[in-house]
């Protein structure tokens, strides 16, 4: 496709970003930036969640990973069901009561100033890193198929979209982005649901059809009951419920747009929904991908493997939309593959901003010129975090997605080990200790897991974050408050 045709589609696109930023960026308060003056529609939030959740990882990594991984990621996602169900009525009602910005101050509440720091920085990393892996494989794509032909070198490609994203979020931050994610779910979903139209065209498949070579293929398995297997049910079920609920409900990213809903009961109504379209969503990129996988074997697309085994299996729905689709395909993946990665790195931006200003520089006790400086230097400084590790992961492999869920179980672990210890216990503990406790048990989860490996061949696999999540509790339990009974 004309690379300078998909330029002015990128440009046409951002231009419509950039308008809807206009329009909401008008009457603005000092709060409108973290939390949208609490006025957003629910309907409109759970629709827009989606794009942010699924991002350009989602989009390109799923439709991939099931010539290595079937559709065992089903297993994961119905677990995610009832994390969030979990979410909607445990952890909304207490950022709610107690109307929190960012949803760390709660630790403090509970445990200390020590603790609430400690959480939020784990927020920080994780989130950082998250949203950069979610970015680098967008960027990829669209240094192939535009860049590439202009001669504009991969890091140039990367401060370009990051400085498109800062334009149109950086005066109203999440009141922007609860309305822009919705464009780009739309472009996402749509982006897919050409690729599949297209792809039973080619085939000459009825709707039944394609629907009965899809489940009759050998990349439709949706069960692993090997124990041993990372991707074992349980382990994946497990692990889908606490990751869910880390990556989620105890994450700024997440909760920011949740928390600009009128009320709770609207909050409730968000997540409940959102959970529902996306677990119907993930479903049809797994079947895209076993479709993708057909459309290849058919007309004998050779695909780059190694020991008898597909790599680098996220250029797949790349390499086939922009070569083989023809223009109309090209067009709904190049808008799609946009969308996904300004929703995933605009949102992500604003919340470590958020974080950053309210969790570390006190900024809701700032004047209002002052919050506005902080503001914008705090939003350029993770920037410029999330441009350095993209260009540390750039020249990486495989699916991404597997990769930011390894990350996110030693990441996010100490802080849903902190959260489910302060929900469901009364104990106090020795804030002081609590950062050491969060910095060793991830390192402590990591050699269990690489000894089990060796020794047993058993992979912890996601479940990585459980074992996280329980050896912090253990250790919030051994350095609890001598007059603690």
């Amino acid at each position: 496709m004309n690379p300078i045709l998909i330029l002015a589609i990128i440009t046409a696109y951002f231009g419509l970003l950039m308008l809807i930023s206009y329009f909401t960026s008008k009457n603005t308060s000092d709060d409108s930036f973290y939390t949208g003056d609490r006025k957003s529609p629910w309907q409109v939030v759970a629709f827009g969640m989606i794009g942010a959740v699924m991002s350009g990882v989602t989009f390109v990594s799923i439709p991939g990973m099931v010539s290595t991984n079937y559709l065992y990621y089903l297993q994961f996602v119905f677990g995610n069901i009832v994390g969030y169900v979990f979410i909607t009525y445990v952890l909304i009602p207490i950022y709610y009561d107690l109307k929190l910005v960012s949803i760390y101050t709660y630790l403090e509440t509970r445990f200390g100033i020590k603790t609430y720091k400690t959480g939020s920085l784990f927020f920080l990393i994780s989130q950082s890193f998250g949203a950069a892996l979610r970015l680098l494989l967008a960027a990829k794509i669209l240094q192939y198929a535009v860049f590439d032909a202009f001669h504009i070198p991969f890091f140039i490609t990367v401060i370009i979209i990051l400085t498109l994203i800062w334009l149109y979020t950086n005066k109203s931050g999440i009141k922007t982005i609860v309305w822009t994610d919705t464009l780009q779910t739309f472009f996402l979903i749509m982006a897919a649901i050409v690729s599949i139209y297209i792809v039973k065209d080619s085939l000459n498949l009825s709707i039944s059809e394609t629907i009965t070579s899809v489940t009759n293929h050998k990349y439709f398995k949706v069960f692993d009951w090997d124990f041993n297997s990372g991707s074992n049910f349980f382990k994946q079920f497990i692990s889908g419920i606490l990751i869910a609920v880390a990556m989620i409900g105890l994450d700024q990213n997440m909760m920011q747009k949740t928390l600009t809903c009128k009320n709770k009961k609207e909050a409730q109504n968000n997540l409940l929904t959102f959970s529902f379209i996306l677990a119907v969503t993930q479903f049809l990129f797994l079947g895209l991908g076993v479709m993708l996988y057909l459309y290849a074997e058919k007309f004998g697309i050779q695909l780059e493997m190694e020991n008898g085994k597909f790599i680098n299996t996220d250029s797949l729905f790349p390499t086939l939309s922009l070569n083989y689709f023809g223009a109309f395909a090209s067009i709904s993946f190049i808008l799609g593959i946009s969308a996904a990665s300004f929703s995933s790195a605009d949102s992500a931006l604003t919340a470590l901003t958020t974080s950053f200003t309210h969790d570390f520089l006190d900024i809701q006790h700032k004047n209002s010129k002052e919050k506005k400086r902080l503001k914008n230097l705090v939003l350029f400084g993770f920037s410029a975090v999330i441009f350095l590790i993209i260009m540390l992961f750039s020249q990486s492999k495989g699916d991404v997605i597997s990769t930011i869920f390894k990350v996110a179980g030693y990441t996010y672990g100490p802080l849903l080990g902190l959260y489910l210890f302060g929900i469901f216990t009364k104990i106090n503990i020795k804030d002081a200790a609590v950062p050491y406790i969060c910095v060793l048990m991830p390192i402590l989860t990591y050699f269990l897991n690489y000894i089990f490996l060796v020794k047993f061949s058993f992979d912890l696999g996601f479940m990585t974050i459980l074992v996280n999540a329980l050896l912090t509790v253990l250790s919030l339990i051994i350095i609890k408050n001598k007059n603690e009974s």
